[in-house]
């Protein structure tokens, strides 16, 4: 079994930081690539930001300039470096991996998510 979990979330005021991190466990044999989304109405993710294991990485446009994710390959971690907040940021962020199993199984894996809430 593989497991996400996330940290960092919490509340901060406009024009604030936030650093979000993601870490996978378990029985894990290479992962593909790793990333943020975040939760809209009806409970569909939005791709936040997004890094493969070539190193390519995508933004959504609301988020360049602000966010950078980063990758630890050797600890199995994705962060999310949240800078210049706004409001219209906040929501539930979740971890997502695309990862390959011991058991040779390659599924996407979610994390639980983590609250952030940007307001004054």
């Amino acid at each position: 079994q593989v497991q996400l979990e996330e940290s960092g979330g919490g509340l901060v005021q406009p024009g604030g930081s936030l650093r979000l991190s993601c870490v996978a466990s378990g029985s894990i044999f290479e992962i593909y690539a790793m990333g943020w989304f975040r939760q809209g109405p009806g409970n569909q993710q939005h791709l936040v930001a997004y890094i493969r294991s070539s190193g390519k990485i995508e933004y959504a446009d609301s988020v360049k300039g602000r966010f950078t994710i980063s990758r630890d390959n050797a600890k199995n971690t994705v962060d999310l470096q949240m800078n210049s907040l706004k409001p219209e940021d906040t929501g539930v962020y979740f971890c997502n991996a695309d990862i390959g199993s011991v058991g040779g199984t390659r599924l996407d894996y979610w994390g639980q998510g983590t609250q952030v809430t940007v307001s004054s």
